[in-house]
Order: structure tokens, then sequence, then C-alpha cells
């Protein structure tokens, strides 16, 4: 029998969750994701050391100020790693806005727009590219603007359904929604453990699944954050699965039986969730009332800024070298 990554990519798109080029071509997956986190970590590591000395003086010999060069530096470095990830993967690369910009629709506009000029000028076009924002309003309303203009987006830390539905309206190509998570939230707070059927995480993505199926949004759903295999194969069918190396070699070594968990079709055609209509201040109040998505929205923007700011504290000390 195939191995379960087999089975699952026979009715999933798989996304590798890494910067790590190895990785992708063990895995050989569709796509590839990276966000601030994996560029920190994959910056660290010896075999892309060149990356970051072609990053830091690059900007060195640009004018400003030190710290519109290290802030150069570091988007270039991202692209870098996008760019290389494009030779690796048939379909598209996620590249991430900066998460101290997810509150500044117009700054997260034009940094997107600088991220996309950059991939065209290393010959990759907009159709490789989906540009991440966080799900916050201001983000999904950035989304709004990008998509209209051809640029495809990854609206990621996507907690709940009303900010899937949010970005649905806005024509966002994709959402991330994190499975892991939204556990994590859970398991502390209640003290419980969870199975695969019963986990939170698994039954958002899978009523994120329904609703868009049944009101024919064409948004793809991409589950993301996995803590274990169990979630993923509970989401066997989903539009895309976004996992890390380590969950895709446990994947790949397992060759019991994969059982379909989502199908579109059936979605398409079972009893509709009631519509739900999102504007700014209902799209605030569902998320004001929903303590689990508030508070990891907010660790997650807090944490992906907090790896950025160690980034650029490592190319600011390359700088001054």
């Amino acid at each position: 029998m195939a191995s379960k990554l087999e089975q699952l990519k026979s009715m999933t798109v798989v996304v590798a969750d890494t910067g790590d080029m190895g990785a992708i071509e063990a895995f050989k997956p569709v796509d590839c994701t990276t966000n601030p986190t994996l560029i920190l970590k994959a910056a660290e590591m010896e075999a892309y050391k060149g990356f970051v000395d072609e990053a830091v003086h690059w900007a060195a010999s640009r004018g400003g100020s030190r710290e519109a060069r290290i802030s150069a530096a570091c988007d270039r470095l991202a692209v870098t790693f996008g760019a290389e990830l494009t030779k690796r993967v048939p379909g598209r690369v996620s590249t991430e806005v900066d998460a101290d910009l997810s509150f500044d629709t117009a700054k997260s506009v034009a940094k997107a727009r600088a991220i996309i000029a950059d991939y065209a000028s290393r010959g990759i076009g907009r159709e490789r590219i989906l540009i991440k924002l966080a799900s916050t309003w201001e983000g999904i309303r950035a989304a709004e603007i990008l998509q209209k203009e051809g640029v495809d987006c990854n609206l990621t830390l996507l907690f709940n359904l009303s900010q899937a539905v949010a970005c649905a309206e806005a024509g966002a190509f994709l959402i991330s929604p994190f499975v892991g998570r939204i556990l994590d939230w859970y398991k502390k707070s209640t003290g419980q453990d969870y199975t695969s059927e019963t986990d939170p995480g698994v039954l958002s993505v899978r009523a994120i699944h329904a609703y868009y199926k049944a009101h024919g949004h064409e948004t793809v759903v991409m589950g993301a954050s996995f803590r274990n295999i169990g979630e993923i194969e509970a989401l066997a069918g989903c539009d895309r699965l976004t996992i890390a190396p380590a969950l895709l070699d446990q994947l790949a070594k397992d060759a019991g039986p994969l059982i379909r968990a989502l199908d579109p079709v059936k979605a398409a055609v079972a009893e509709k969730p009631a519509r739900i209509a999102v504007d700014e201040a209902s799209f605030r109040w569902a998320l004001n009332e929903d303590a689990m998505a508030t508070e990891k929205l907010a660790e997650g923007i807090r944490g992906f800024a907090a790896d950025l700011r160690k980034l650029k504290t490592m190319i600011g000390n390359r700088l001054d070298a």
C-alpha cells in the first residue's frame, strides 16, 4: 500500500511548511509556505549563509538610514528564499508581509507590491507567489485591494469562522486556519485531552470547509499548524494542507490506510449553514466574543513580529561588522 503521504496527495494538495530546501526536495510538495519564524530558522542554518551574505552586501550598498537598510535586507532575504523555493516546487510560494504591519492596510499593500516587484525583477511572475497577510480586518482589506490588482493572497493566523467569511467575501485566494494553535488554547483552557474527532482545531476547519462549499466560495481552505498526524488525517480531502517536515516524514513512513474525511462535492449539496453577514463592526464583535481567536491572533502577530525583530538584529549586526 502507498504511504499515507502519497494517499493524502491523491485527495489534497500537500504544501510544505518550511524554508528548508532539503525538506522540499525530499517530500516533493506542490506548494511551499514560509513565515518570519521559518525564515529566521533557515537564516541561522549554515547551509543558507550565502543567502544572508548576499542580502547584507546588497543592503550595505544602498543609501538611506541604517533601519531602512536592515528592513530592505530582510525583505530581500525573504524573497531570495522564496525564489529558491520556486525552483523546487511546481506551484506557489507564500511570502509574508511584516507582522508589525498587520493593522495598517496601506503599508501592507505597499509592502506586498514591493515583494511582487522584487520577484518580478528576478523573472518570477506573480502567478507563482502568494502574499501572506494576517487575518485582521486591516489585513483582509489589504488582500481585497491586492486581489483586484491580480496579486493572490494567503490570509494567515485565522482562528474562527467570521475571519474566514470576511476573507472569502474579500476575494482572498486562500486562507490558512491554524489547527494546532486552536488545540493548544483549548487544552490549556480546559485541561482536557482531545481525539482527532473532537479536536477543536479540526472541527473549526471542517466548519469553514462546509460553509465555503455550501455557499460557493472559491477561496481555498488550507489547514495549517498541525500538532500530530491525527489532525492531518482528520482533514484528509481538505483543499490544501501545509505540513511541517517532521510530520511529512511520519506520513511518508506510515503505510496504513487513509480515509477521506472531507469531500467538497458532498459538502456542496449538504444542508447549507446559515449565511453570515460580516462588516467591520460584526467582525470585530465576533472576535471580541471569541477569546481563543482574539488571544491566538494577537499572540501569533506578536510571535512573528518578535522573530522579525530577531532577524533584523542578526542583519544589523552583520551590517555593522
